[in-house]
């Protein structure tokens, strides 16, 4: 059974059950679902209907954060507790110790080694971490595990050389073809 047709299915069981929270959570997570499906005229897979419900989570956090620092308790806790029903249809969270080894093996693919390289990193991580792990949370341990390497990197290596060197055959600032900032004139 697919992730959307489990989450249907679910939604006819809690409005039998009469559990209030689930069915209303569950309903507002299809409503995104079969929204995104009529516009585009298909149904989703299990990644697009997992990608729906991993949004659906990060806004109810967003929202717990925001209604704490209101003074709003009661409205935190009901979004924990959403958080909670949709939390039952994604994966299992990644471990710390996971995540690291997982950017650590980034790091070496992507040959990065520095802070510069962080959305290189990222985008190797986006597939493993679905779901798994929260973009943010991942972003930080991401971020320091490059400030790391970088720290560690010699200082007489240039990050990037092919970058940051002048082709020899480049005309000298002040005449030649380029305008300003380096760029080539316009009329």
């Amino acid at each position: 059974m697919s992730l959307r047709d489990r989450l249907h299915d679910d939604i006819i069981t809690a409005m039998r059950s009469g559990d209030v929270l689930r069915r209303d959570t569950l309903r507002m997570a299809w409503s995104s679902v079969y929204a995104l499906e009529k516009r585009d005229h298909a149904q989703l897979s299990d990644d697009a209907t997992l990608a729906v419900l991993v949004r659906e989570v990060k806004t109810r956090r967003e929202s717990v954060e925001a209604f704490r620092k209101g003074g709003r308790e009661d409205l935190a806790a009901k979004e924990e507790a959403e958080i909670g029903v949709l939390a039952g249809y994604l994966p299992q969270p990644l471990t710390e110790d996971e995540l690291r080894a997982l950017i650590a093996d980034a790091i070496a693919a992507t040959g990065s080694v520095s802070a510069r390289d962080l959305g290189r990193v990222m985008g190797r991580l986006a597939g493993p971490t679905r779901g798994r792990a929260d973009g943010k949370h991942l972003s930080g341990l991401v971020a320091q595990a490059l400030a790391a390497a970088d720290l560690a990197a010699p200082d007489a290596a240039p990050h990037d050389a092919a970058h940051d060197a002048t082709p020899p055959d480049a005309a000298p600032h002040g005449g030649g073809g380029a305008g300003p900032a380096g760029r080539p004139p316009t009329g």
